[in-house]
């Protein structure tokens, strides 16, 4: 039983269904073979095709969401500011995050650390 694996599925009726296969020779519960179609994650995360962990993607496909956060703040303009300090809290209470303050004495965008909303003094850019 050298280079193979014992994999175990539930079929419909909740009964164990144990197959002796290599990994890359998993086959689903409707007996059809599976290429494992693994999507590049935002973090770079791919799996090699005889990594095992691949199971958990037998009958239902690997969701990834195309939508990064990074893109996501990205697109959101930098708010132009007329103070010197400004304070960022990522709009407060539970989905917020603990207050900083940016100092915008320096001309051009300037970053919250925690939420990536950017902020710029508004002398610096008329």
């Amino acid at each position: 039983m050298a280079g193979k694996q014992v994999c175990c599925f539930l079929n419909n009726s909740n009964k164990f269904l144990i197959n002796k296969l290599p990994i890359s020779g998993v086959i689903s519960r409707s007996n059809s073979s599976w290429e494992p179609k693994d999507v590049v994650t935002h973090t770079g995360q791919k799996f090699d095709p005889e990594d095992r962990r691949l199971v958990r993607f037998v009958d239902r496909p690997k969701e990834v969401n195309e939508r990064w956060a990074i893109n996501l703040i990205n697109e959101v303009p930098p708010e132009p500011r007329p103070d010197r300090i400004v304070s960022c809290d990522g709009g407060g209470g539970p989905l917020g995050h603990p207050k900083v303050y940016i100092n915008l004495d320096k001309p051009g965008n300037h970053i919250c650390g925690y939420c990536g909303l950017r902020f710029y003094k508004e002398d610096h850019h008329h």
